[in-house]
């Protein structure tokens, strides 16, 4: 049974309470649904985690109030050091199978990715595992400018990345970097995550929320249709033709021609002022 995550110390899985009565943290702001991960300092992912998210995303994606999406965890020591590891036994009886198990963390990942709404990922501390997994299927990463230690140390544990880390990681570093990162178990810091495109900006640890927080209100403040055509587009592009997306660009085209965003757009330029989108 393959599963891994983290701190390879296996330090932050001794004291963890396995049954908290709220594995993440949910609120929305100016249109922006964070979800925090509520276990502090480590930030564990624990199977009650996964299956809070499971159920809850489609609500929040089909919601119009929503239009990002921003993953972190409470406190400012970890994103997340990855999974319990003490509950694989646990989350495999509750799945049916381990095959079953994992099968369910890589739909709730794929919701995130292709589910429409632009998601935004604060890396700082560990982010090890699922801790890495999770933002791979993010569109945004922001990184800690000091002290965070990323990466998917599964060798470590005599096996390998479980949560699609093995085949987003190389789409977003390329395979180089992917195969360094995962063969040798190394964890990197942000300016290095910076430096292979792993992530978007480096931002001091102090204000990495916040900054994700603005970033996501900045998404939402434009054209909600035409940042959905976008996605569709521009996600997953790596398995389409230059021309299957190029007629995929055509159709969001087409799509966007005539909506209200697009008059108030065209409006908003011939009248020298801001647009004001998603009325």
């Amino acid at each position: 049974m393959n599963e891994f995550c983290a701190a390879a110390s296996g330090g932050p899985h001794r004291n963890l309470d396995m049954h908290m009565a709220d594995p993440y943290l949910y609120s929305v702001n100016n249109h922006v649904a964070t979800f925090s991960i509520n276990a502090a300092p480590w930030n564990l992912m624990t199977i009650d985690y996964i299956d809070r998210l499971e159920e809850q995303l489609p609500d929040v994606l089909a919601d119009d109030n929503v239009r990002a999406i921003v993953f972190t965890g409470e406190g400012l020591d970890h994103f997340s050091a990855g999974m319990n590891l003490k509950q694989i036994p646990e989350g495999v009886k509750r799945a049916g199978s381990p095959e079953a198990f994992f099968t369910q963390r890589h739909r709730v990942l794929d919701m995130i990715e292709n589910g429409g709404t632009p998601a935004i990922a604060t890396l700082f501390g560990y982010c090890l595992g699922g801790g890495l997994e999770l933002p791979l299927a993010c569109h945004f990463r922001l990184a800690a400018d000091n002290g965070a230690q990323i990466g998917l140390p599964e060798m470590d544990l005599g096996s390998v990345p479980a949560w699609g880390g093995s085949a987003r990681l190389p789409r977003v570093v390329g395979r180089d970097h992917a195969l360094d990162m995962i063969l040798r178990g190394r964890k990197i810091d942000g300016a290095e995550a910076y430096r292979i495109g792993l992530v978007n900006e480096l931002v001091a640890v102090d204000a990495i929320k916040e900054r994700a927080q603005v970033i996501g209100e900045e998404i939402a403040a434009q054209p909600r249709q035409a940042v959905k055509s976008m996605l569709d587009v521009i996600v997953g592009f790596e398995q389409r033709t230059l021309a299957q997306s190029l007629s995929d660009e055509a159709v969001a085209v087409t799509a966007n021609l005539a909506t209200a965003d697009a008059r108030e757009g065209m409006m908003a330029f011939m009248e020298k002022r801001r647009p004001v989108f998603n009325q």
